[in-house]
């Protein structure tokens, strides 16, 4: 099988604020941090103090047969445990309490008490553990919008797929491997709304998804106490390679009103992309009173335009590909990822 070409996430050690802003967050590339504090989450977080400190608060959780879950087709359940069982089962690799059998796989994506309005916030779902856990101001705190708690069972991997706002993934315990591609790969990843249809991203079927090796492939390896800086509409996904435990960052880099009010999981695409996406939608139902062949011609003109419109002036071809902010992605999403 031909493969993707495969990048390795670069590595800064000791970067503080001003290292951020100033050599990183400009790139709009990913990038893994080393030693940034923490907080006390590094040395306590164990197993037997999660489940101590969280108590039995009800979680809705992600239950599957099988460890590599899959958004779009819904291999999994949503069940509700109190939050020390969820821990506990999560850590093991067998279980003599279970919902489908005894070798199923857990995943936690904290929500806000009112999933429908509210954003999580790791300081409101689970205040006592919020303060072990530092986190680092590199964004204004106005810029603010989530953080979100994520327990996942060993071997547990994540669909593919991009967020709309910039994001710092913080790894606490456990090793993770996270795989990224550029936003300007987004036709070489078969996308339906925001996630891929790739599910299995290291052995995936050429003969339904040939384009797939065309994208390049960005990798790291997170540890304990590891931060990744994650740009908006990178695509990710992620792989536990044991049970871990860590918090995803979320913040606001457009303007305010960029953003849907109406989205408290930040993964809606933003308004005035909506509202572009919905338009040629129109745009392409208007083609459908044309023959074929008219209607051929005339869409390659409207790609024509398109790209003349939106890809970075003065890049062409992989350069473009490489180093332009701008994609297409298929269609809004409202599910959580």
């Amino acid at each position: 099988m031909e493969l993707q070409e495969k990048i390795h996430v670069p590595i800064f050690c000791g970067v503080d604020r001003d290292v951020f802003l100033r050599d990183i967050y400009p790139q709009r590339r990913p990038a893994l941090l080393r030693g940034v504090c923490l907080g006390s989450c590094l040395d306590k977080w164990t197993v037997e103090y999660l489940g101590q400190k969280g108590g039995d608060k009800e979680v809705k959780i992600h239950v599957s047969t099988v460890p590599r879950m899959d958004f779009l087709r819904k291999n999994f359940a949503y069940k509700t445990l109190p939050f020390n069982e969820f821990v506990k089962r999560a850590s093991e690799t067998k279980h003599s309490d279970f919902f489908l059998c005894e070798d199923e796989s857990y995943y936690l994506r904290s929500l806000g008490e009112d999933v429908r309005k509210e954003p999580a916030d790791l300081s409101k779902q689970f205040p006592d553990l919020a303060e072990d856990f530092h986190i680092p101001r590199f964004f204004n705190p106005d810029q603010f919008f989530s953080s979100v708690f994520r327990i996942s069972s060993c071997g547990l991997q994540l669909w593919t797929h991009y967020d709309v706002m910039d994001n710092l993934l913080a790894q606490v315990t456990g090793m993770k491997r996270v795989v990224l591609y550029s936003p300007q790969d987004a036709l070489h990843l078969y996308l339906s709304g925001d996630k891929s249809e790739v599910l299995d991203i290291d052995a995936p079927d050429l003969k339904q998804f040939p384009d797939f090796v065309k994208a390049k492939r960005y990798e790291c390896v997170l540890e304990p106490g590891d931060l990744l800086f994650i740009p908006a509409l990178w695509f990710h996904n992620t792989l536990a390679l044991q049970f871990g435990v860590g918090v995803n960052v979320f913040w606001r880099h457009l303007p305010t009103d960029s953003y849907d009010k109406k989205d408290p999981y930040g993964n809606k695409d933003p308004v005035a992309a909506t509202r572009a996406l919905q338009a040629v939608e129109r745009a392409l139902h208007i083609l459908d009173e044309l023959p074929p062949d008219y209607r051929d011609f005339y869409g390659r003109r409207m790609i024509q335009r398109i790209q003349k419109r939106t890809y970075c002036d003065g890049l062409s071809g992989s350069d473009a590909r490489e180093d332009s902010d701008t994609t297409l992605p298929s269609s809004p999403s409202t599910k959580p990822g």
